[in-house]
């Protein structure tokens, strides 16, 4: 699954081009963070889940 601080990869690519974020925030709502523009993004877990395309990592 996913954790805290990992890299992950939506099915669409943000504004900016980028399509990795890093999870900044789990609960019942999901807190991402574009890597490209550092837009954050907030959205329920079964959207979150829904919109995953996969995990890429953790980030150092």
């Amino acid at each position: 699954m996913y954790d805290l601080h990992d890299l992950v990869q939506m099915k669409k690519p943000h504004a900016c081009g980028t399509n990795k974020w890093e999870i900044i925030r789990l609960g019942a709502d999901i807190k991402i963070k574009c890597t490209g523009c550092g837009h954050i993004v907030m959205m329920s877990r079964r959207d979150f889940e829904k919109r995953l395309k996969k995990v890429l990592g953790h980030v150092e």
